[in-house]
C-alpha cells in the first residue's frame, strides 16, 4: 500500500495512476487496509487526484474515496473535498461514470449529517441530475437527497432550491 500511495505520488502517467488507484480502491474493501492507507497519509495523496485534468483518474480516485469513506476516520479527512467533488459532479459530462461516482461518495458522506453543511450549494444541481439524468444517476441522487431530507435543519434548503 504505501509503495502505491508514492508511486501515484511519483507519477504523472494517467494509466499508472488509474491501476494504483484502482488497486488501493479495491484494496479499501478491508477495513484494516482503511486504516492503514489513512496512516499513510493516502487520504491527502487520492484526494489531491481530484484536481487532476483526466475525468478517468478523477473517476478512479473517487472511487477509491468512495470505499474508504466506509470508515468514520476516513470520513473525517476525506470531508475536505466535499465541495471538490460536488464541483466535479457539476461539471462532469451528464450521466457520466465521473459524476455516478461523484454521487456515490457523497451518497456515503451524507449518511449523517456531520457534512451536509457543504453539500447544501448543490442541492440546485441535484434537482436538475434528477430531472435531465438517466435511471442510473436518477438513483444515486436520490439517494443523496433521502440522506439531506433525513436531517430536519436541511428541508428549507431542500424546499427553497431553485431548479
Amino acid at each position: 500500500l504505501q509503495k502505491l500511495i508514492h508511486l501515484l505520488q511519483a507519477t504523472d502517467d494517467p494509466l499508472i495512476q488509474e491501476q494504483a488507484l484502482i488497486t488501493l480502491s479495491n484494496s479499501a474493501a478491508f477495513s484494516v487496509n482503511q486504516d492503514i492507507i489513512r496512516n499513510l497519509d493516502g487520504l491527502s495523496v487520492i484526494g489531491g487526484m481530484l484536481s487532476d485534468c483526466v475525468p478517468k483518474v478523477k473517476e478512479k480516485a473517487l472511487n477509491a474515496l468512495n470505499n474508504l469513506s466506509m470508515n468514520i476516520k476516513n470520513q473525517e479527512e476525506i470531508q475536505v473535498y466535499i465541495t471538490q467533488v460536488c464541483k466535479n459532479v457539476e461539471s462532469a459530462p451528464l450521466n457520466s461514470d465521473l459524476q455516478l461516482a461523484g454521487l456515490r461518495l457523497l451518497t456515503n458522506m451524507s449518511v449523517t449529517s456531520d457534512y451536509h453543511h457543504k453539500i447544501i450549494n448543490s442541492i440546485p444541481c441535484f434537482l436538475r441530475l434528477l430531472s435531465e439524468g438517466t435511471e442510473r444517476t436518477q438513483i444515486q441522487v436520490l439517494k443523496v437527497l433521502v440522506n439531506l431530507s433525513a436531517n430536519p435543519a436541511m428541508a428549507r434548503y431542500l424546499l427553497r432550491a431553485q431548479v
